[in-house]
């Protein structure tokens, strides 16, 4: 089939529909986690909820892998020398780190005088973007070629480790050190979510490297690769032995990785279907939640786990507690709709003020 639109633009859209539909499943894992009762939590509604909410950082930490490697990319196409480039992508994790913050900072402010210090040095998935892109920011030396071979290789390697390094001694090491670098439940460390950046990086790089006319033959590869690796994944978790002497399959596993690596190829290839041949140029709810992630992601999360809404929080049951999500969904995607249509509004209102200011001076108001 020829694709009806530009690889260009259903490339931005695809992507933006992925992002989009990762904030979405967000929104809803974050309303049950914060408003659901106790003695609930054990019901099969939530389990889904939180099971099925395990994806979005992922695909965010993904996503950010394919935009750093479009920046590499990019770089090198103008020109630019390997230390250039490598200075360019410093600065993308200086961004990420720099949000990182202040976000950490409006969190901690909005929540004073009732939040601890300690919440601002908390490890989010901001922290863990801005430490994954300074890391991998080395590869901005090679060619968008050897980056697609050594993004998957290093893909493999930090996931590999991540078990490793959860059985490392970390008694003598700084609590905010180990946050950063060991697996575990309660922060986004660099072992092994900084694993989805790598593959991210990687096949970023790959979409770069193909013609136009090759995107829907690497969407087919990308379907069969995903399946493959789901279904290797699940099967090779269910072996009674490992090559570990001990490995959590929710906290470090190298199996859970490439799952979750299947189920995001699967996905960008639906993403490009979807967006090139269904929705083409018209309005997707699922994209424009991706066209301000960030936005998105921040607000929800100051009003979900701040103050603003006391009165529901672990209160609800599980039908409650999926109408709140809802309503949040709504109030986001008009939040994000703002956003993205602000300058045309201000640019709108301009032209009718002066539609209507230009008769009335004409005769000499």
């Amino acid at each position: 089939m020829n694709s009806p639109t530009s690889a260009k633009s259903a490339r931005l859209a695809y992507l933006d529909w992925m992002r989009g539909l990762a904030a979405i499943i967000m929104i809803q894992g974050h309303a049950f986690h914060s408003f659901t009762k106790p003695e609930l939590r054990t019901s099969g509604p939530y389990v889904l909820s939180q099971f099925v909410g395990g994806m979005p950082p992922a695909i965010f930490l993904f996503l950010v892998g394919v935009t750093l490697s479009f920046l590499m990319d990019n770089r090198e196409r103008r020109g630019l020398g390997p230390m250039a480039r490598w200075i360019a992508s410093l600065k993308r994790a200086g961004y990420l780190f720099t949000i990182a913050f202040l976000f950490r900072l409006q969190l901690w402010l909005f929540a004073w005088p009732n939040s601890p210090w300690t919440d601002l040095l908390k490890v989010d998935i901001l922290n863990a973007m801005g430490l994954a892109v300074a890391v991998l920011s080395p590869l901005a030396l090679f060619t968008t070629a050897e980056r697609a071979r050594l993004g998957a290789v290093l893909g493999l390697v930090i996931a590999s480790a991540s078990p490793l390094v959860s059985q490392l001694d970390w008694s003598g090491v700084p609590p905010i050190v180990r946050a950063y670098l060991a697996p575990d439940y309660y922060s986004f460390a660099f072992f092994p979510w900084a694993s989805f950046v790598a593959f991210g990086l990687s096949a970023g790089s790959i979409l770069k490297l193909v013609r136009p006319d090759q995107i829907e033959r690497l969407m087919q590869w990308s379907a069969v690769l995903g399946f493959a690796l789901i279904l290797g994944g699940q099967y090779l978790a269910n072996i009674p032995f490992s090559i570990y002497p001990h490995s959590d399959f929710w906290l470090d596993s190298p199996l859970l990785i490439l799952i979750k690596l299947g189920v995001m190829l699967v996905l960008l290839a639906f993403a490009y279907l979807w967006m090139t041949y269904v929705v083409r140029d018209r309005f997707s709810i699922v994209r424009q939640f991706g066209l301000t992630s960030l936005l998105v992601y921040w607000v929800h999360i100051e009003l979900m786990y701040g103050r603003w809404f006391w009165f529901w929080k672990e209160n609800l049951t599980i039908g409650q507690t999926a109408v709140v999500a809802l309503g949040f969904i709504v109030a986001m995607l008009v939040l994000s709709i703002v956003r993205t249509q602000w300058k045309n509004w201000r640019i709108l209102g301009a032209w009718l003020s002066w539609r209507v200011m230009v008769p009335r001076r004409a005769f000499g108001d």
